[in-house]
């Protein structure tokens, strides 16, 4: 018995703190000096690892003009390194023995053993008064288990370029390197250890937060790909708030997480919400590649759905920056979604990629995110048109361009493109001169579109414009852009306000909101 503590001591989770439940406040979780000593040492070593890692071609750099690439320099290096693991193994053990002599963390351990043994609603209540390292914490739900709900399953096709052939091998396997090495680390830095060690103080305060204050209940999923992934859910169908009844999805950006992220916008509009790390952050696993942050999403929409007891028709996907891939993802492959509301996005990743790397590089970054990392968010939002899912957007030019030309190619066409990037470049009182030049007049437009629904359908693409003269189409682009698009003046990572979280624009709604 003595023994299997002991061992459990060593292997056992890192503990931050203990939650406020029945049995008292919330308290940061106190470690002797023996395992703050030992957990000091392998978190300093574990930070010098990352960042080591990330600055290797300088380390490299300065090795190999010092002569450390000779038998004598590696064997320099063979020593370092030995010494290193030496004192990593030291401050191990060091921190089992600390541990062991810990009454709250014993305690903590019983807790989490009996927990893993056997999930009872019980044992997962008494778990979750500890946050701890999530990767100890058991499987709440799998993917699979309770049977998936009814969805399209589509996929964007690849483009001709990355089709396999000999001539393309070598470029294939540079860009394979590129994407492994550095280039999925740039465009996620959220699932990096460097980053993920910085915040993680940050992070555990704030999940705190989110389930003393909010009554928030923390789980973990299980994808199809075999991936944890880590959520939370904040439960408002009780509080008497209409909005509490509308789950709200989340989808976090490049280095955005749910602890920090943009479920603070839902949460101060009094939605429930249900708060998911990618694949790789925080207490997720895996890596933040396109079909693993598919199959994570997927996990996290049928979790809400099997679980949680919402209808698609009940669930909405707020998503901010490069989570705008995972909530088009969504909206394609969820019929019945009630909405998306997308902050900050982007409509393709190949331009912003081909933006911050040498120009003569240009066809071989193309090829490498066309091949790996392929984040077409318009082409996902346009394939989701037929299943009638709505989009309301703030900031995405070209995304609103892309879209609004998808689903009304008959007004939005090249003879409106000039009026609309002029639209689109100016701050809001400049736009309303430029309604006032073309003389919008904005119940005049809603009457044509609803005049052509009762005629034809509310499908995508709509026809609506076909006869029109020039003028009357800019108009109508005008006043469509209005609907879709709100700016709001802001930079790119202050969270957007709960006063712009609003259903988005129909033509049938009863409430029409003016533009002027």
């Amino acid at each position: 018995m003595v023994l299997e503590k002991l061992l459990a001591s060593f292997r056992g989770p890192k503990l931050r703190r203990q939650l406020t439940s029945d049995e008292g406040p919330g308290k940061v979780y106190q470690a002797n000096l023996v395992e703050a000593t030992g957990d000091k040492f392998i978190s300093v070593i574990r930070f010098c690892m990352s960042f080591t890692y990330w600055t290797s071609p300088v380390v490299l750099t300065v090795l190999y003009r010092r002569g450390y690439f000779s038998s004598e320099g590696l064997i320099s290096i063979g020593k370092f390194a030995f010494s290193i693991s030496v004192i990593y193994t030291v401050a191990y053990i060091t921190r089992g023995f600390g541990r062991y002599s810990n009454a709250d963390y014993l305690t903590f351990l019983s807790v989490l053993s009996a927990a893993q043994k056997s999930l009872t609603q019980q044992n997962k209540k008494m778990l979750a008064r500890y946050d701890f390292e999530f990767c100890a914490w058991p499987v709440d739900w799998r993917m699979g288990e309770n049977g998936e709900v009814k969805k399209i399953h589509q996929q964007i096709s690849k483009p001709k370029l990355t089709e396999f052939n000999i001539s393309n091998l070598p470029q294939r396997i540079l860009g394979y390197l590129a994407v492994h090495t550095f280039g999925r680390r740039m465009l996620y830095p959220g699932a990096t250890a460097l980053i993920n060690s910085l915040v993680g103080p940050v992070l555990s305060q704030n999940r705190a937060s989110l389930i003393e204050e909010k009554q928030g209940k923390r789980a973990k999923l299980l994808s199809a790909d075999g991936n944890e992934i880590d959520v939370l859910f904040v439960d408002r169908r009780h509080s008497g708030n209409q909005n509490g009844k509308t789950l709200v999805v989340c989808c976090e950006g490049n280095a955005g997480f749910y602890e920090i992220g943009c479920t603070v916008t839902p949460l101060e509009g009094g939605f429930s919400v249900l708060g998911w790390n990618h694949p790789g952050f925080s207490g997720s696993t895996g890596i933040p590649l396109p079909s693993q942050e598919q199959n994570a999403v997927d996990a996290v929409m049928q979790y809400a759905i099997n679980s949680l007891g919402f209808t698609p028709d009940n669930i909405a996907v707020f998503a901010w920056s490069i989570g705008g891939y995972t909530a088009s993802w969504v909206a394609m492959n969820y019929p019945d979604l009630k909405y998306i509301v997308i902050d900050a996005t982007f409509d393709d990743v190949v331009p912003l990629a081909q933006a911050r790397m040498p120009e003569y590089f240009e066809n071989f970054v193309e090829f490498t995110v066309r091949s790996y990392l392929n984040l077409d968010i318009a082409e996902q939002l346009i394939r989701s048109d037929p299943t009638g899912v709505k989009l309301y957007s703030n900031r995405g030019n070209y995304l609103l361009i892309k879209l609004l030309q998808h689903r009304y190619p008959c007004i939005v066409d090249d003879s409106t493109l000039a009026v609309l990037a002029d639209w689109l470049a100016r701050l809001k009182p400049q736009q309303e001169d430029l309604w006032q030049t073309h003389e919008v007049d904005e119940d005049e437009c809603l009457a044509k579109i609803r005049s052509y629904i009762r005629s034809n359908s509310d499908t995508f693409p709509c026809n609506i414009g076909e006869g029109y003269s020039e003028e009357e189409k800019k108009k109508m682009t005008l006043y469509l852009a209005s609907r879709y698009m709100v700016d709001f003046d802001s930079t790119h990572c202050n969270p957007l306000p709960a006063s712009f979280f609003k259903t988005p624009w129909t033509p049938d709604s009863e409430d029409q909101p003016k533009f002027l």
